[in-house]
Parts: structure tokens; C-alpha cells; sequence
């Protein structure tokens, strides 16, 4: 759903939440209790001086997104890359910054990141079920300087929904094609003490390629205690856990000429990835005007890879088993051959308190936000290596195969940050400011299989930056918002990615330059018109040094490089124009990337000023129509367009190491993509029915090159039922 789709159900959406709604008493704000959501938009959208959007539940049930992708397809600036089927591992990239894992933009839920590591490796190998999602909220604009670390982006907050403040239950089941199955629970209860909730999700089927089935399951513990009126306590617990098929590799182009769907090695390669999270958050409400919210997180995930391909395309543009030498990968060979173990621990906590208050400092009505954040990270990264059959067991593989890599690295970062928002008649001025200063160690114990004492393969890197924001926001016409914005926007360097070791005692710890940005912003939204809403932006980024892929494992800094575009969204309900309860209506979101370059020559990672950036195309759409029938039909129908896009610099001709036969060389040429939806609610009923189809005309695509080619997901449609109690 598009910013003007939001617009038109912002009333409603203000009225459901009306017990958390900011308001004014004689001419002064008021901060009113939030204890139900954990969102990153304040409260007067009206004075949020940048570009965001709202997916709400509403849209949600309406739409029955099969995955992320398509809860997020039809939000401007925004460019997720299908990799697998169910969107496991997210690549959402915003605004032409490489998507790749969503390194470059800040996926949270309830306002903490979702990353493995946010600083140490930012990776996203899980994303929240949308089972679970009150709304998701995407922040693109100014005002990014309450939240980090990742903020030359955007940033991506799912909300969960609240406890219920009284008994309240639902089961949901569905069904589709692909071997595709699951099911949620949802069940609470409470009252004027609070209250408690739980879930659990199941999700499984089949993967895009051969043999990459998946499963998923999570639950999820959610409490709040109201100690008194003005203290209360929210706590949740999760578990989640991955097992499945999916290959990290893709195909060399004589493999995906011959059967784009096939994965030679699928039976074998494997991703388990459990992770374990606890938040715990205490409210209290000093005064009318004034809160203070202490919240504590902590997330402890293990994930262990297993791959017998590493450079795919390698024989002719047929893939070697990277453990037998010489072996042309097929399901044959791949039983009889071992591959590489890459078992990874990640460990965060972190503790933040942030105070909210209303004022008249200055004489002027305003809203401020200071806070502060300790974080702390350890990751310990492993490989084993070997070709004997038996290495596809892990526990064989630590006891028999050979260990090609032991490294260890800890994060201390600190936070600090304020925001003031002063509300000047139609005039609303937000300065804000960030300072991140973090200590990255990073103790290269093991590399290529030898043992490293070399000095130089333990280091610490400091980095103190200081991050300042400004946006403006203008509100002189009738429900129409002219905003403007700046901030600076920084990502920490990569310490996993950032090693070089040759033989023993040779590895060395680069120190890589963290990526800062300059961001710049100016657009309108509005709903001035009834029945009409549409919101354009118009972006500038520029980089001073921007991180890239050297396509083997490893980044390195790219330079200047210069983002700049326009977006729009608009929605038309003609339910609403000619006031009929029959709604028929059109939404459709564009984004035109018209520069996405590189803006200084680098010899040595064969960057060319003025080159393309990789996976930043030139052109995204989506165009919707709908009905919407009074008794609760709901009905949509859309199509998704994505422009030829280009892949990383270093596997373009002229490189030494160029190889046309990989796959990770050519473009990716473009797609349309068709997907529907129904959903049905009698009147009186308690069971809602729904259908949703994506890729309806069964389009063959490419989706990446990343790790060699690899298609996009077939016609996928699956329809279920979901009964409240």
C-alpha cells in the first residue's frame, strides 16, 4: 500500500488507536500513553518532515501477501530481489542501494534490529511473520536520527500486534500449490492488569529451484503488566527456527540454459538457523507530559550453511564441486562428495533509555526525544572443509574435516541522540542529532586453514561519528503536507568480510571506511481532493564512501557515488467520491532511479565514473484496481514492473578475472510480474476467506547473479481460512 492509501484510511486508523493519540490541552501537547505499540512514526504524522508508509492490518488481511515481497511490493523506492520462495533470507533494497541481504537498511521489529549482528554483520536471515505484524512502518526520510545503524537508507519497523485486553483467540490454516502449507495460532487474554498473548507459525513448501524445500516454525510469548498508573512493564520472548534445502549458489549459464529450476546439489546444501530473542521494556509515565521508556533487548542466533558449489559456472559454465576438484556438480556426483560447513554464532544485547516530553521551552509548543543506547555483540565465525561424503554431517565435519577458518569479533557501540520537533503554526521544525561511537575487535585465529599470530590479524576499529538531521514540514492547506529534509546517513564497516590471509601468519584485518551519506528530500502528500491521495518525492543521496561487493566474499570501498529519483503514490476510491458503500478504486506506486553512479574511477576494483550501481534499476511500478463490497468481499487485482538491472562491477568485461560463463556477468533483464487476491468476511461471521495468486502468468524471470544466475519464483497461489473467536 502506498503513502496515499494510508492517507485515505488514516482516519480510521486514529480512531482505532485513539487511547495512544497525541492531543492538545490548552494549546499544549500532550504525550499520551503508548504502551500498546512499539512503532518508530510519532504520533502527529502530519508533522513528519520526510517520507514514509504505512501497511496497516487492515491492508494486510485484505491483500494476503504470500511473503514480505509482496506485503512491501507496492511501497515506493523500494526493490526486493526474489532469491527463494518465501523470502527467508530478505534483500530489500531502498532508493537503488544493493539489496543484498538488507544490509543497507534497518530492519527492526518494535523499534530493535533484526540483523544477526547490526553492527558486526548486518544480515537479515529472518524477517517477522506477518502473522504476528500490526502494521509495518517504512521510514525513508528525515528523522532517522532516533534509530541506527544502518541509516544511509531507510528503515523497516514491523509492529506487533498488542496483548488483548480481554480474552481473544484465532486459528488460521492455508493451503497452495508448490507443496505449500501452514498454520497460525493466536490466543490471550487480560484486562485493567494487562494482559498476555501467544503465537505460533508454521510455514513449509517448496523452494523455487529443485530440492530447496523449506520449513519454518516460531513462537512467540508477549505480556504486559500495568504496575500501576503511571509504571508498566512489557516483556517478549521468541524462538524461531529454519530448516532448509536452499543453496547459496546459483547456476552457471550453461546450467540455467539447459533447466533454469534445477539445483545440482540441493539434496545435499542445507541452512538451519535458530535464533532466541527476549525484549523487555518499562514505561513510565512521569507525567502528562512526559515519559521515559527503559527498554532491554537480547537475540542469540546460530545459523550453519552447508554448500558443495563455490564458484558456480566454473567448468564451462557448469559448476565444480568445490571439494572434488575437477567433478561437474550434478545429483549424482554431489551425494559422493563433501562441501563446506560455514557454522556461525551471534550474540547482541543491548539496553536504551529514551525520554518523550512536551514543552514550551522557547515559548514554543514542542516535542522532544533524548535517549541514549549500550550495545554490545560477539560472533564467533566458523569453516570446515572436506570431501569425503561423510563431511555432510556437521559433527563429522568438526571432528574429521579440516578447519578453515576461526574468527572471533566483538562489538561495544554507544549511542547518543536527541530530536526536538517545534510546531509553529502551519510550520513544524525537527533538527535532531546522533552520535555513534563504536570499537569493532575483530581476532583472526584461523584462515585458510592455518593457524594466524600475525599482529596484524587482530585489530581494533574505532569509529566516533557524528550524525546531524534536519526537516521542515508545512501544513497550510487542508490535509496537505509539504515536507523537506537533510541528515547524514552512516554505515559501519563490515569486519566479517573484511579479511585477507594467504598461508599462515599472513592474515590481515583491513580497515575498511565506513559507508556516509548526505540525504536530501523534498515532496508533498496530500488528500486535498475526497476521494484522491497521492504522495511524490523527490530524493538526492551522495555518498563519499560507498561499500561494494569484490564479488568473492569480500567488500571494499567504491568512492563517490550519487543517488538521485522520484517517487510517487497515489490512490483514487471512487466508493468515496460518489458516496457509495460499492468501492471501487485504483492505487499505484513508481519510482524513477533516473541516477544510481558511480562518480570517481577506482583502477583497482575496475570502477568506472559514471557506471550504473548494481541492482539499482531505473524503473519500479505497480498498479492496483479493487473492489471493496460493503458485505465484506474484497477483491484486487495488479501488476508488478521491475527494469533491467545491473550486476556487480567486478564480473564486467575487462576485468582479468572476468568470466562470461559464471552467470554473475550480464545484466538482468526486466519483468512484469501479474498476482490477485480475494477475501471474503460475511456479515455476522466469524471465518474470513481468502485467495491469493502471485506470478500469475507463470512469467520464467531472472532474479540475481549475485552468486550466479537465479530464477524468480513460478505462479504461486494459495487460499486459507482464518476463524476468531
Amino acid at each position: 500500500m502506498g503513502m496515499a492509501a494510508m492517507i485515505l484510511i488514516m482516519p480510521a486508523f486514529a480512531a482505532e488507536q485513539a487511547s495512544q493519540q497525541e492531543h492538545t490541552e490548552n494549546g499544549e501537547s500532550v504525550v499520551a500513553d503508548k504502551v500498546n505499540v512499539t512503532g518508530i512514526l510519532p504520533d502527529r504524522l502530519e508533522a513528519v518532515p520526510g517520507s514514509f508508509d504505512v501497511v496497516d492490518e487492515k491492508e494486510l488481511k485484505s491483500r494476503q501477501p504470500f511473503s514480505v515481497r509482496e506485503a512491501l511490493n507496492q511501497t515506493p523506492g523500494i526493490n526486493i530481489v526474489g532469491e527463494d520462495a518465501f523470502v527467508l533470507a530478505p534483500n530489500i533494497g531502498i532508493r537503488g542501494l544493493n539489496p543484498r541481504r538488507t544490509s543497507r537498511t534497518l530492519l527492526m521489529e518494535d523499534g530493535v534490529p533484526l540483523f544477526l549482528a547490526p553492527y558486526g554483520d548486518p544480515s537479515a536471515h529472518y524477517s517477522t511473520p506477518l502473522d504476528r505484524v500490526s502494521r509495518i512502518e517504512v521510514v525513508k526520510g528525515s528523522g532517522q536520527t532516533l534509530y541506527g545503524p544502518q541509516t544511509v537508507g531507510g528503515m523497516i519497523n514491523f509492529v506487533t500486534k498488542p496483548v488483548p485486553k480481554e480474552f481473544q483467540a484465532s486459528v488460521m490454516a492455508v493451503i497452495g500449490n508448490n507443496n505449500f502449507s501452514g498454520g497460525h495460532v493466536n490466543i490471550g487474554t487480560g484486562g485493567d492488569w494487562g494482559g498476555v498473548m501467544l503465537d505460533a507459525v508454521n510455514r513449509k513448501g517448496d523452494g523455487i529451484r529443485d530440492n530447496h524445500d523449506f520449513e519454518i516454525n516460531e513462537l512467540t510469548l508477549k505480556g504486559q503488566l500495568n504496575l500501576d498508573e503511571r509504571n508498566t512493564l512489557i516483556a517478549k520472548m521468541g524462538w524461531y527456527e529454519e530448516n532448509s534445502s536452499i543453496s547459496e549458489t546459483g547456476l552457471g549459464t550453461v546450467e540455467y540454459a539447459e533447466d533454469k529450476y534445477q539445483a545440482p546439489t540441493g539434496r545435499q546444501d542445507s541452512f538451519n538457523h535458530t535464533r532466541k530473542s527476549l525484549q523487555l521494556q518499562h514505561i513510565f509515565q512521569i507525567t502528562d507530559a512526559a515519559k521515559l521508556s527503559t527498554q532491554f533487548y537480547y537475540a542469540q542466533s546460530d545459523r550453519a550453511s552447508f554448500r558443495q558449489i563455490n564458484e558456480p559456472g566454473s567448468l564451462g559454465g557448469r559448476s565444480e564441486m568445490d571439494r572434488c576438484p575437477g567433478v561437474v556438480a550434478t545429483e549424482t556426483n554431489s551425494a559422493a562428495c563433501g562441501g563446506r560447513w560455514r557454522p556461525r554464532e551471534y550474540e547482541y544485547w543491548g539496553i536504551e533509555p529514551r525520554l518523550d516530553i512536551s514543552h514550551n521551552l522557547f515559548g514554543i509548543a514542542s516535542d522532544a526525544v533524548i535517549g541514549f543506547r549500550y550495545h554490545k555483540e560477539d560472533i564467533q565465525r566458523d569453516q570446515y572443509r572436506d570431501g569425503n561424503p561423510l563431511a555432510q554431517s556437521l559433527g563429522w565435519a568438526k571432528a574429521n574435516g579440516s578447519h578453515r577458518e576461526d574468527i572471533a569479533i566483538n562489538v561495544e557501540a554507544k549511542s547518543y541522540y536527541a530530536q526536538n520537533t517545534f510546531y509553529l503554526g502551519d510550520w513544524s521544525l525537527t533538527p535532531g542529532l546522533r552520535i555513534e561511537d563504536l570499537r569493532i575487535s575483530t581476532n583472526v585465529k584461523r584462515a585458510e586453514g592455518a593457524v594466524q599470530n600475525n599482529p596484524e590479524s587482530e585489530l581494533t576499529n574505532h569509529q566516533s561519528k557524528v550524525l546531524p538531521g534536519l526537516g521542515v514540514a508545512w501544513n497550510g492547506i487542508a490535509n496537505t503536507t509539504l515536507f523537506a529534509g537533510v541528515h547524514k546517513g552512516f554505515a559501519p564497516p563490515r569486519p566479517d568480510r573484511d579479511i585477507e590471509a594467504s598461508a599462515a601468519n599472513t592474515a590481515v584485518v583491513s580497515k575498511t571506511k565506513p559507508e556516509e551519506s548526505t540525504n536530501w528530500e523534498l515532496g508533498l502528500r496530500s488528500n486535498y481532493f475526497k476521494g484522491i491521495a497521492f504522495e511524490t518525492t523527490l530524493f538526492h543521496t551522495d555518498f563519499d564512501e560507498i561499500v561494494v561487493s569484490n564479488g568473492f566474499g569480500r567488500f571494499v570501498n567504491g568512492g563517490k557515488s550519487q543517488h538521485s529519483g522520484i517517487e510517487f503514490a497515489g490512490r483514487v476510491d471512487f466508493g468515496t467520491i460518489y458516496d457509495t458503500s460499492h468501492n471501487f478504486y485504483i492505487s499505484g506506486t513508481y519510482t524513477n532511479l533516473f541516477t544510481a553512479k558511480f562518480k570517481k574511477d577506482s583502477a583497482a576494483e575496475g570502477i568506472h565514473s559514471g557506471d550504473r550501481l548494481a541492482y539499482a534499476p531505473k524503473h519500479v511500478a505497480s498498479l492496483n484496481f479493487g473492489y471493496e463490497h460493503p458485505v465484506g468481499f474484497n477483491a484486487r487485482i495488479g501488476v508488478d514492473y521491475v527494469s533491467a538491472q545491473s550486476e556487480d562491477v567486478i564480473f564486467r568485461a575487462g576485468r582479468a578475472d572476468y568470466d562470461p560463463l559464471s552467470g554473475m556477468s550480464g545484466q538482468i533483464p526486466s519483468y512484469t510480474l501479474v498476482n490477485a487476491s480475494v477475501s471474503y468476511r460475511p456479515i455476522g461471521s466469524k471465518a474470513t476467506f481468502f485467495v491469493s495468486g502471485h506470478n500469475l502468468g507463470d512469467k520464467e524471470y531472472l532474479a540475481s547473479r549475485v552468486d550466479g544466475m537465479a530464477a524468480g519464483r513460478q505462479r504461486q497461489v494459495f487460499g486459507g481460512v482464518r476463524y476468531d473467536f
